[in-house]
């Protein structure tokens, strides 16, 4: 489920946590990159069980436009094909996805508003016209369309970002990732495969990324002198401690796993300071690496 670029954003980010909090052990920052890892099968399983109570907030709406004093004809003969559609019931009614869904107590029961505006906005979407338009019916358009509900209301949502960062200092990073996976979802569930939990990490993942974590927090000091020593115009206080922290994980990762070319290693972390720190970072970075693991 995590692949090596999130495992080391990750790593960075506890390896950050310990740079900030120097008393932390390394059994705390192993139980925080733990949790971090996670939490985000958690927001993927949390993102997932939004798919029944949108339906139901879509049945509820065309119950309610019936009920009025003088509804339309459209009203009184609504598109039954969304409330209808076939993943809600297919998740609903697996019984792992309800057992894990309840024994995380996962619900949007108080999250009644981002419902209603999301099934608002779908409404007014092309891709959800179409949906409706066409006739036909089948296990794969309807997949399709929540794989278009999650790709076009979920990522850059202020609404969800919000929510989701009230329930985890986590979630928030990982949100596009997770859609993505939401969306894989979708497509084995339109081929006529049954939801299964993924796996957290593959082959040596864990391994692999507890290994950086456990080099980084024990040679800190070494790999900071090693910087420093490298940037004497630079006053050691004003390296901006998320390029430091990104160079120490790089460090860490070229020691412990001595096989993996080092040029794949500095990109990786160059790739990341472009999202985790300042616009000069990327060269920054780069330099540094190449200087010290080469």
């Amino acid at each position: 489920m995590l692949n090596r670029r999130i495992l080391r954003i990750k790593v960075f980010k506890t390896i950050y946590s310990y740079a900030e909090n120097p008393g932390m052990t390394v059994k705390e920052a192993e139980a925080q990159l733990e949790e971090s890892c996670e939490s985000t099968r958690d927001l993927y399983l949390f993102l997932l069980s939004i798919v029944a109570p949108l339906t139901v907030e879509a049945r509820n709406r065309i119950e309610a436009a019936k009920s009025k004093f003088n509804p339309s004809e459209e009203e009184k003969n609504p598109k039954l094909k969304f409330v209808e559609n076939s993943i809600a019931p297919l998740l609903e009614n697996d019984p792992d996805f309800a057992k894990i869904i309840k024994k995380k107590k996962f619900t949007w029961d108080q999250y009644d508003a981002i419902l209603r505006h999301l099934y608002e906005n779908i409404r007014e979407r092309e891709y959800f016209t179409r949906y409706m338009d066409e006739p036909e019916r089948s296990l794969k358009q309807d997949a399709g369309l929540w794989a278009d509900i999650f790709a076009n209301e979920l990522q850059d949502n202020d609404e969800l970002r919000e929510i989701l960062e009230d329930s985890s200092i986590f979630w928030n990073d990982d949100v596009d990732y997770v859609i993505n996976l939401c969306c894989k979802t979708f497509e084995e569930l339109g081929n006529g495969g049954r939801w299964a939990l993924p796996e957290l990490f593959r082959n040596d993942d864990k391994a692999f990324v507890v290994n950086i974590l456990r080099k980084a927090v024990n040679n800190f000091d070494r790999y900071y002198q090693e910087v420093a020593s490298r940037t004497p115009k630079w006053d050691k206080n004003r390296i901006c401690t998320a390029d430091l922290c990104l160079i120490v994980a790089g460090q860490a990762e070229a020691e412990a796993f001595k096989d993996t070319a080092k040029k794949i290693i500095i990109n990786e972390y160059v790739e990341i300071s472009k999202f985790y720190s300042t616009h000069e970072s990327k060269a920054f970075v780069n330099g540094l690496l190449d200087k010290i693991i080469n």
